[in-house]
């Protein structure tokens, strides 16, 4: 991004300022129809700058010698600001009923599994066989089906 310096600002302000004095200087000269035309043409342009309003994103410095994109100071209120806050709110709803659904369901199962463990009549060689626990899950569905 190029940035002009200060004077060279300056110097384009004071040059459109001479251009424009011209300009008023010759229009007084020009035939009443066409000025009037040039008049109805400077209100319509006005017209269509006031409703087209140009936000521009510029550093602003923040605490620390920081600084961050804002977009300036618009007079938005504060309802934008809270619509932002929407779908941060969603996300931490939904976080928390995933963990909150996650553990009741694995507290659960591993109820069941004790609960089958307690209750059942079983050798304990049976008790260190790695297929034991998906022989329990395999019972416990066998119940709830019946």
């Amino acid at each position: 991004m190029k940035t002009m310096p200060i004077n060279a600002n300056l110097s384009m302000d004071r040059y459109g300022r001479q251009i424009a004095a011209c300009l008023d200087a010759s229009a007084e000269a020009l035939p009443h129809d066409i000025s009037e035309r040039l008049r109805v043409a400077r209100l319509q342009a006005l017209g269509k700058h006031r409703d087209v309003q140009v936000r521009a994103t510029a550093p602003v410095l923040v605490g620390g010698g920081t600084a961050a994109l804002g977009a300036g100071d618009g007079d938005r209120g504060i309802w934008p600001g809270l619509v932002s806050l929407v779908p941060l709110l969603a996300l931490i709803a939904g976080l928390v009923a995933i963990q909150v659904f996650g553990t009741n369901q694995v507290a659960q199962e591993l109820a069941e599994i004790d609960s089958a463990i307690l209750t059942d009549d079983l050798p304990p060689d049976a008790y260190a066989d790695p297929g034991f626990a998906q022989f329990l899950k395999a019972r416990l569905d066998q119940r709830q089906q019946d």
